[in-house]
């Protein structure tokens, strides 16, 4: 649904993208992730048509976004991370001019506003005057808008801004119902989101693509070897030498607590059945035996961290 190929966007000497290619298929909820100034949004701008990229090519849904752009807009619903509204405008009102402009019949905008309206949770503001409105509210009359021609691809820019928990909540969950519907390409900040609703996750820093993968590939890149938490009532001088015996530790730290014994290790693999048994087998009482897993969140700062290092590496 979407192909990107060497896709290039410059300004002046500034590569804002820098030969970035990517695919995102049929049914697919896929995260766009990179710190500000990464070159997310101007990507979008190119996939949605607001402006034409310098170099390389994409499609969606199969047509030019460079040649074919008007058939393009057809196929996309596409939220912005500051939506641009009329603030004079009620929110029934709005959808029926935004329906307009997409060519819809008046019954085609009546079904489809009774949908996006139930859908985004605008029911008590749907007369209202969109300047009288928050932000959050604001964010879901743009979700609706996007959602209005019932678009085979979806462009969703930061959804969540402004919107509180329990919205939060309900978006992810909207989000996930699209899929079955609609392809989902989805930037943000919040990664815990990301992590809860993306099948997949592309991270682009300074203009190129730095990682892809599954959150769980990308966590698993990023854990190398594994982290437990133990706490064993036992002296640290018997604990040390008997947890470094065991196979793959590379790392064994300790901090008293009392009788008690909380241990740090890392280790190849996951090594809490050696460690229990251990314990039962020396007869340590065993009070907390846990895997640390790591985060979407710690792979992101470490992957960013790391290019940013190599590109400012100086050359002897």
């Amino acid at each position: 649904m979407i192909d990107v190929k060497s896709l290039s966007k410059h300004y002046g000497t500034h590569h804002a993208v820098d030969g970035i290619s990517f695919s995102i298929g049929e049914g697919e909820i896929v995260g766009f992730l990179g710190p500000n100034g990464a070159g997310k949004t101007t990507t979008l701008r190119v996939l949605t048509c607001f402006h034409p990229a310098t170099a390389g090519s994409a499609t969606v849904a199969g047509y030019d976004v460079f040649t074919q752009s008007e058939q393009v807009r057809a196929q996309i619903g596409y939220l912005p991370e500051s939506v641009p509204m009329y603030p004079e405008m009620r929110v029934r009102e709005y959808l029926h001019f935004r329906g307009k402009l997409r060519g819809m019949t008046r019954e085609q905008r009546e079904t489809s506003l009774r949908g996006v309206v139930e859908r985004c949770w605008l029911g008590d503001v749907v007369d209202r005057p969109i300047g009288q409105l928050s932000k959050g509210f604001r964010q879901r009359v743009g979700l609706a808008d996007a959602l209005l021609h019932n678009p085979p691809v979806l462009i969703l820019d930061e959804p969540t801004v402004g919107l509180d928990p329990s919205q939060i909540r309900e978006t992810r969950r909207l989000i996930g119902e699209l899929a079955q519907q609609h392809t989902v390409l989805l930037s943000s900040h919040i990664l815990p989101e990301v992590e809860a609703t993306c099948q997949r996750i592309i991270i682009i820093n300074r203009g190129r693509i730095v990682a892809s993968g599954t959150p769980e590939e990308l966590r698993e890149r990023v854990a190398g070897t594994s982290g437990l938490i133990v706490e064993l009532k036992a002296a640290w001088t018997e604990i040390e030498p008997a947890l470094r015996g065991l196979s793959g530790v590379t790392e064994v730290r300790g901090t008293p607590d009392g009788s008690w014994t909380r241990v740090a290790l890392r280790a190849a693999g996951d090594q809490r059945e050696a460690v229990a048994a251990l314990a039962a087998g020396r007869g340590w009482p065993l009070r907390e035996l846990r895997r640390e897993i790591a985060t979407l969140e710690d792979f992101f700062v470490k992957i960013v961290a790391g290019a940013h290092e190599a590109q400012t590496v100086p050359v002897e």
